[in-house]
């Protein structure tokens, strides 16, 4: 089933003019289509002058109108996830609690695995970033790992989260977490030999420690709410990926 399958089988006629027009779709452009007792325009009608309208939209316009438009259908039919699943993966998406997000940052399988406070601001950062609200999806990537951290300084009497630096928070968290030493431990049962497991241990270390300090850097140079400040969006997608690798590494049993 396609998105537009669904909305002319599932919507009556003004409901699809209120979906397209939450999905940033030129109303003034189909305002004339109108249904009428007795006639007016069809559906069939309207769905065709929608596409006229969509077909005038650039690349990244499309794909933010048609990420609304499925976004709404979920919320207002639950029961097409199944049969839309498939045609959105064909676009390039996937669906995580019926958010719809690109389907290269994240496995769904692997965010389910995940808190779901940090979830959830993984997810928030996602779609932010699939809107084009690229300073908001910094600060929810940020938000992730901040979430994770302040839960193991909780469990672990480990003071005020506060009153770190997000890279110290981040590096005070995964130690007392032992991530580390189970990395250690883990690869030694795999038949590692010791002249292997550290020196990869330790880069590994320096990795997560590093990815902190892109985030923290990232998050006071271009996570401004206001959008004030220039963004480079090769690092917000980076940025992403490193929440998620933290968040991963912070809360993996």
């Amino acid at each position: 089933m396609s998105l537009r399958t669904a909305l002319q089988d599932g919507f009556s006629f003004y409901d699809i003019k209120e979906i397209v027009g939450l999905a940033g779709l030129d109303l003034t452009r189909i305002a004339h289509l109108e249904q009428k007792a007795g006639g007016g325009a069809s559906k069939g009608q309207l769905m065709t002058g929608i596409d006229r309208v969509f077909g005038e939209v650039d690349e990244e316009g499309r794909r933010h109108f048609l990420a609304i438009v499925a976004e709404e259908v979920l919320k207002r039919r639950p029961e097409t996830r199944d049969s839309l699943l498939d045609y959105l993966s064909r676009l390039g998406w996937t669906l995580v609690e019926n958010a719809l997000i690109p389907i290269e940052l994240f496995d769904p399988s692997e965010l389910v695995e995940l808190p779901p406070e940090s979830r959830g601001d993984l997810v928030k950062a996602a779609q932010r970033l699939r809107d084009g609200d690229l300073s908001g999806a910094i600060s929810s990537a940020c938000g992730s790992v901040d979430s994770a951290t302040a839960s193991v300084y909780a469990a672990e009497g480990l003071g005020d989260p506060a009153a770190a630096s997000f890279q110290e928070r981040c590096k005070k968290a995964l130690a007392a977490r032992g991530v580390l030493p189970k990395i250690e431990k883990e690869l030694s049962e795999l038949g590692w030999a010791t002249s292997d497991i550290m020196p990869f241990c330790k880069n590994f270390e320096g990795a997560l420690n590093q990815g902190a300090y892109v985030m923290q850097t990232l998050r006071s140079k271009m996570g401004d709410v206001h959008g004030t400040k220039l963004i480079l969006k090769p690092l917000v997608f980076d940025s992403l990926k490193w929440a998620q690798l933290l968040v991963r590494a912070l809360t993996d049993n």
